[in-house]
């Protein structure tokens, strides 16, 4: 199976970009990372960046596709920046959140693992079939029937994580327990909440049925935020993994994504 990789990190309303994305190919596995720099935190970036480094590095010599070495990297991540905040006093209080998939083109198998509310989604025959849970605290809230999803991406909290890179006590990763068999069609988005923040569900699938490649689908999405972006908005991240070829009965012409969205 061929496996197309793709990614967009722009700053949006910020002074700087405290995301971070990237990708390993090593021994015909694929190793995808995001991070997001939390929000108030001194570091943010610096936080992401280590995120992202130390699971390519590490990824790069191991390379397994595994929920348990999949773990492992979630783990030394956490540990690169713990170490970071004990070097540096200035950095002491950095967080970042943690997305990352792992994945065998050859085997068309895929595992996944996450901390924080940078989300992954997974997409069969043009729909999700899964997206990953928020760590955060509307998150749960909405588990616990207080709120509404659509209320949750206004409410004052909402940027409040529960889990956290770069934390002793909230280091609290989710891994997929078992490997996902892949087939053809089949895609992933990774993104930070800059992005999902903006879009709805609907758009992501829309711009997939539209799309002939995995950078057709990311663009498809940029020009949908571009235009929203304001003074003070989010960074926006994110990376999209397209697999073997797709079926010509999952191409479809939908309605043009900027009239099937609301207004943000």
């Amino acid at each position: 199976m061929e496996c197309r990789v793709s990614a967009f990190s722009r700053v949006g309303g910020r002074e700087r970009n405290e995301d971070a994305c990237a990708y390993i190919e090593k021994d015909g596995l694929i190793c995808c990372a995001l991070a997001d720099g939390a929000g108030g935190h001194r570091g943010g970036d610096v936080a992401s960046r280590i995120c992202i480094q130390t699971v390519l590095e590490e990824f790069g010599r191991a390379p397994e596709v595994s929920s348990i070495a999949l773990g492992t990297l979630l783990h030394q991540a956490n540990e690169a920046v713990l170490r970071e905040q004990e070097r540096d006093p200035a950095v002491s209080d950095m967080r970042s959140t943690l997305v990352v998939l792992v994945f065998d083109p050859l085997q068309q198998t895929a595992v996944w693992g996450h901390v924080g509310d940078s989300r992954l989604y997974y997409f069969r025959n043009g729909a999700i079939a899964a997206r990953t849970r928020d760590h955060s605290l509307v998150q749960t809230m909405i588990d616990g029937g207080l709120l509404t999803e659509e209320d949750a991406l206004t409410h004052a909290e909402r940027n409040v994580l529960v889990a956290s890179i770069g934390s002793v006590d909230a280091f609290q990763p989710s891994v997929l327990g078992t490997p996902c068999a892949l087939n053809d069609g089949d895609a992933f988005l990774l993104c930070s909440d800059g992005v999902w923040g903006m879009l709805e569900d609907i758009a992501f699938e829309q711009g997939l049925g539209r799309a002939a490649s995995s950078e057709e689908w990311l663009g498809y999405l940029e020009e949908l935020i571009t235009p929203r972006v304001h003074r003070g908005s989010d960074n926006y991240t994110a990376l999209g993994v397209w697999c073997g070829e797709v079926p010509d009965n999952m191409r479809t012409i939908p309605a043009p994504l900027a009239q099937s969205l609301p207004e943000i």
